[in-house]
């Protein structure tokens, strides 16, 4: 993480000397020279974060470094603090200005001071490399382990573990894909999920034995030997004697890998390639197997990262072992624990079984965690010791049986992050700051981590890439490292809600104090005192004595002060977000006063859902001049104060509440950094127009103030990328031939002329996502919608015509949602073929629809389909029962007849028997 936070402060600072330049005239070539400085550092710091696990000396210098970069960026962003501050307040009179020159001038000569101090303490740490032995190496060392830990890890073909449980169904399927298939199988998943132990359990199958004519096993760790490798496999693939050995050991690489090739091609060979971490690896290996034939020979490798196991073949066939469910963890403990031998009383059996439920929950279904547990338990004799094991479970977890006999879960997660690319690193521990079970919004956790400079400002030569595209790439990556959870992608692919592990998210907790990157305060376990929210740790903690930068509140009640009184004082708070899942609330907004006077450095502020008794925001927020992220989401303030104009590096602004009408003052169009704006319904009363025209840099615009601006103003918009407005004059600006939108890939707008509906769907050739509110009367012709269109909402649109013929021709449509007299029509026809790509149909208030006709081959890929108060229709269609892609139905506010038919017994229950999952919701009148 060192490495991670000089590169970012490298990068902050290169931002400083061009965006703070009338700021740091005078200094800017000691800033220069400082930023060289950490860039001569970066080198030798992947080396060390590495090692700062095992030896104390390199974790204090890391320490040393990280926080001494930390201070660098601070005193730049706090010299350009105060000279914005005071330039901005303007001048009274000559003298004044003078006097103010002055105290610029001893600023400025004070600022150069403490940049030098910077340098020789970077100086410093760069000399003392040799003390602490950090230098780069090319040796066999692993990130994060010593060998003794390394040979721990290593697998054996011939070790299988017999207490397993839960796997028989994947080792039937994955040895009827090596005997049945061709090309090569993956297993990929999570440190600890199991995948070496299936592998094994394939490797020695008895269908896999009679098929295949030699076997070779292969660990490979990240540190990979490739000669060592090839001759490991020839070894086990020939059997040669002690002279053949010799022979081969004297092959040039070039006749080594041509030898093992041509034996995988005379023989049926299966080669299991265990624990690859990287695509270099695989590359450097591949020469050797003929793994894109169609010969007999199979190759089966495991690994924690996606892409990994997707490279050598995108089409081969992949298996992510299941987490355990909460029986099978109780079985699996039950056998490790040997609870039977151990436990023959019935009555002391009850109560071991419920203490050891209760601790295989805090495993979430993880094997690795369970058998570490386990190994621990079989070594206790009474209730009493099972109970002293799950008061401190995750310490026990994270120290395993002893160091020498078995690696901890902590260990074995942590390599996942000693692996991961600088870049990666911040992002992972941000996801710290989410509690437990979090379900977690990734909308807002990019912009976030884009607001926090964890983003490059460089595309990496992509001209159309933003950082919010990066950013969903570097979270693409974490979920591809099976370091992140996906709950819930969108209609485009695009990830929407994430989840973690809970003893990875322990891991990232962990990480997260020991690099000083976050705080946690628990309003639950602590009174208004600074706590350790997490009192356990899943690795070994060395709590820095840096200053604070990150601090997360998680509140399980009302809000009595918005800092909690121990870190009152900290001044560097770079982010403050708090969390609760209940209401909550605050005495009044003048409390914010103080958090906006003593936090000036502050770039994400997240008062999310806090509610009081309405008011207006302390004007104080003008002083955060480097706050990036600010959202007002749901609270009840009414009124924004005029210094939010001061915000000048605002990126994200959400100001969407319960109230419908929020006083915002005419200086959103001094925000010239805005990426995200969400306006309430309303804006308020003042008379005067806003200039959104100036907004250049706007990616997200909700609820378009049609009231405060001119519609025209729209065109200059060229970043729009999502739309929200309820102004029925928007299509007319189409009818200019300037008016294009081709970055636009989500509109919602209110519809009252069926011309312009056409115009507006020409004019945003590139839509992903559209909702048109309002009368239509007849559709576009289906070539005229885009051929991205993934999502379509009608409401109100008042059809007469069936509009499924023009629908269904749509190429990607994913979900489609017919609403509120959307067709006014009695019959709707869905023809063979039609909706090739729908996963979802959502049918609402269609009150005239009498008959749905679904033809077989309709909808092909259909998942799940709801029918809302369409109380004029009698039944479900008979192609349903052809859509054997249907799981999920959902049927409200309908007659009781209908429900009736469709139930089981029910004369139309054979058209949807198939359906695993049916809900009746508000259908007995």
């Amino acid at each position: 993480m060192a490495e991670s936070a000089v590169s970012t402060v490298v990068q902050r600072l290169g931002d400083l000397l061009i965006q703070e330049a009338v700021f740091l005239d005078g200094v800017n070539e000691e800033v220069y020279g400082m930023q060289v400085e950490l860039q001569r550092m970066q080198s030798f710091l992947r080396d060390a974060d590495r090692r700062q696990d095992e030896e104390e000396s390199v974790k204090n210098w890391v320490s040393e470094i990280r926080e001494t970069a930390y201070d660098a960026e601070d005193i730049i962003e706090e010299f350009a603090l105060k000279v914005a501050l005071r330039r901005r307040s303007g001048m009274v009179n000559v003298m004044k200005r003078y006097a103010t020159l002055a105290k610029e001038t001893i600023e400025l000569h004070n600022v150069g001071n403490e940049i030098q101090i910077i340098k020789n303490r970077i100086s410093s740490l760069t000399n003392s490399l040799q003390t602490y032995g950090i230098i780069q190496r090319n040796d066999d060392w692993s990130p994060g382990l010593g060998r003794q830990q390394q040979q721990l890890r290593r697998s054996y073909s011939h070790i299988v573990e017999e207490d397993i449980v839960g796997l028989e169904e994947d080792v039937k399927v994955l040895a009827e894909q090596l005997v049945n298939s061709n090309g090569i199988v993956s297993i990929c998943g999570m440190g600890g999920i199991g995948k070496t132990t299936l592998a094994k359990k394939v490797y020695h199958n008895s269908k896999v034995r009679h098929h295949f004519d030699a076997f070779a096993w292969a660990y490979v760790s990240q540190q990979c030997q490739v000669r060592e490798v090839w001759e490991g496999i020839l070894f086990k693939l020939t059997n040669p004697s002690k002279e053949q050995r010799e022979e081969i050991a004297n092959l040039r690489d070039e006749e080594l890998v041509k030898r093992l090739y041509q034996v995988q091609l005379e023989k049926k060979c299966l080669v299991i390639l265990d624990d690859i971490w990287t695509i270099p690896t695989w590359n450097n290996l591949c020469p050797a197997f003929p793994y894109w034939k169609t010969a007999g020979s199979k190759i089966l490798l495991t690994t924690r990262k996606m892409d990994v196991a997707l490279h050598p073949d995108p089409t081969c066939f992949l298996h992510v072992p299941p987490q355990l469910n909460d029986d099978e963890s109780w079985e699996l403990l039950k056998k490790k624990a040997c609870v039977d031998n151990n436990y023959p009383d019935v009555r002391i059996r009850a109560e071991i079984e419920r203490l050891g439920r209760e601790m295989v929950g805090r495993c979430t279904g993880l094997p690795l965690a369970i058998i570490v547990l386990g190994g621990l338990l079989a070594t206790k004799k009474t209730t009493f010791e099972w109970d002293v094991v799950r008061k401190n479970i995750i310490s026990h977890l994270r120290r395993g049986k002893g160091d020498e006999q078995l690696l901890g879960v902590a260990e074995v997660l942590a390599l996942s992050y000693h692996e991961l690319p600088y870049q990666l690193k911040p992002c992972f521990l941000h996801l710290a700051h989410f509690p437990e079970d979090c379900e977690i919004q990734t909308k807002k956790m990019l912009r976030m981590w884009v607001a926090e400079g964890f983003v490059s400002s460089v595309y990496n030569g992509v001209e159309e890439e933003t950082m919010e595209d990066v950013a969903q790439r570097y979270l693409g990556e974490l979920v591809e490292r099976c370091m992140v959870q996906v709950v819930e992608r969108g209609t485009t692919g695009r990830i929407r809600t994430c989840r973690m592990h809970d003893l990875m998210r322990d891991l990232c907790v962990s990480k997260a104090k020991q690099e000083n990157f976050l705080e946690v305060f628990n309003q639950s376990l602590a009174s208004d005192h600074p706590a350790d929210s997490f009192p356990w740790s899943m690795v070994r903690e060395a709590r820095s004595i840096g200053r604070l930068r990150r601090l997360a509140v998680v509140l399980e009640g009302d809000l009595h002060k918005f800092i909690p009184s121990g870190y009152k004082r900290n001044s560097h708070l770079r982010s403050l977000l708090y969390f609760h899942e209940k209401a909550c609330h605050v005495e009044n907004w003048g409390s914010l006063k103080s958090v906006f006077k003593n936090f000036k450095l502050l770039r994400v502020l997240d008062l999310e859902g806090i509610q009081s008794h309405g008011g207006k925001l302390p004007k104080e927020i003008g002083k955060l001049i480097h706050l990036r992220f600010l959202s007002l989401r749901d609270t009840d303030i009414d009124e924004l104060p005029s210094t939010i104009g001061n915000l000048r590096y605002l990126q994200t602004l959400d100001l969407l509440t319960w109230n419908s009408t929020v006083q915002i003052p005419n200086v959103v169009w001094r925000l010239h950094r805005l990426r995200h704006l969400y306006l309430p319904e309303s804006c308020g009363e003042y008379s005067y127009k806003w200039q959104l025209a100036n907004l250049v840099n706007l990616q997200t615009l909700v609820n378009f103030p049609a009231e405060k601006c001119e519609i025209t103003d729209l065109v200059r918009l060229n970043h729009l990328k999502k739309l929200v407005i309820d102004d029925p004059k928007f299509g007319a600006i189409f009818r200019s031939p300037r008016a294009r939108f081709y970055r636009l890939q989500s509109l919602s707008f209110v519809s009252n002329e069926d011309s312009t509906v056409v115009q507006v769907i020409q004019g945003c050739p590139n839509l992903y996502k559209l909702h048109i509110e309002g009368q239509i009367e007849k559709l576009p012709d289906c070539q005229q919608f885009s051929a991205n269109l993934a999502k379509l909402n009608l409401l109100g649109s008042k059809l007469t015509e069936d509009p499924m013929p023009t629908l269904e021709k749509l190429p990607n449509l994913r979900i489609l949602r017919l609403q509120m007299d959307s067709f006014l029509g009695n019959k709707m026809v869905c023809l063979d073929k039609g909706f090739p790509q729908l996963k979802s149909l959502f049918l609402y208030d269609l009150p005239n629809l009498e008959e749905w006709e679904v033809v077989e081959g309709a909808m092909a890929n259909l998942f799940h389909l709801e029918i809302s108060n369409c109380t004029s229709l009698k039944t479900v269609p008979e192609g349903l029962r052809f859509i054997t892609s249907l799981r999920e139905m959902e049927i409200r506010s309908m007659l009781k007849a209908f429900r009736t038919r469709l139930e089981h017994g029910g004369e139309d229950y054979y058209k949807v028997q198939h359906v695993p999952s049916i809900a009746f919701r508000y259908c007995d009148y």
